[in-house]
């Protein structure tokens, strides 16, 4: 029988993580056409609706239901707008370990959204899931990813050579592939405790069956 996740949602002070609606569709289509996210990921350019609604509908919901992970979109408690998505993916149930990918939207950036975020994620994985490790890969220079695995308190454990195919403008405005390497970040439940991670103590909320 295949593991798989609960459909739940996760509060914490400033955020709901929560599953992806089709009413998210306008907001997700827009944060995928950033700039970063084209650059930094490999989603369809241009990414057109179509294929925010595939994803949110179909994809996502796949994920979960197969065991290979769970997606969560991240809109703020106040207001509901969509800051961005945490997805935990490449799940191992036997190891009971995962990685981490995560997109924030343009305007919410710089608010601490994406760490408040993944760790709030990381903690219900560690204490209610029982997982005993968190992987993060970032490319090279994606130093914004790379700050986000620090403040949440990840170790850094090496470089995966050439193992990623990231994007770059060229002189006529279009998008070209360029290889890049890979830092490999490791969080494991017992740096949670405290100390280098500064938000280590931050709290969250899990709600199963947030329908």
């Amino acid at each position: 029988m295949t593991s798989i996740f609960p459909e739940i949602s996760i509060t914490t002070e400033r955020l709901v993580l929560r599953p992806l609606d089709e009413t998210d569709v306008p907001e997700f289509t827009e944060m995928m056409n950033d700039e970063l996210v084209t650059a930094w990921t490999s989603v369809p350019v241009p990414y057109t609706e179509d294929d925010a609604r595939d994803w949110i509908t179909r994809q996502a919901p796949g994920e979960r239901s197969a065991g290979r992970g769970i997606v969560f979109a991240v809109t703020e408690f106040l207001t509901q707008r969509l800051v961005g998505t945490v997805h935990l993916r490449g799940v191992d149930w036997r190891v009971r370990s995962a990685e981490a990918a995560y997109v924030i939207a343009p305007w919410a950036r710089g608010e601490g959204y994406a760490a408040e975020s993944v760790l709030a994620a990381t903690q219900w994985l560690f204490l209610d899931r029982k997982f005993e490790r968190l992987e993060i890969r970032t490319a090279a220079d994606n130093t914004a990813s790379q700050q986000v695995a620090q403040k949440i308190g990840c170790v850094s454990e090496g470089v995966l050579r050439n193992a990623w195919i990231a994007r770059t403008r060229t002189e006529d405005g279009s998008w070209t592939d360029i290889r890049t390497d890979l830092i490999v970040w490791s969080l494991l439940p017992e740096d949670l405790d405290g100390p280098p991670g500064e938000m280590a103590g931050a709290g969250y909320a899990s709600h199963p069956e947030w329908r």
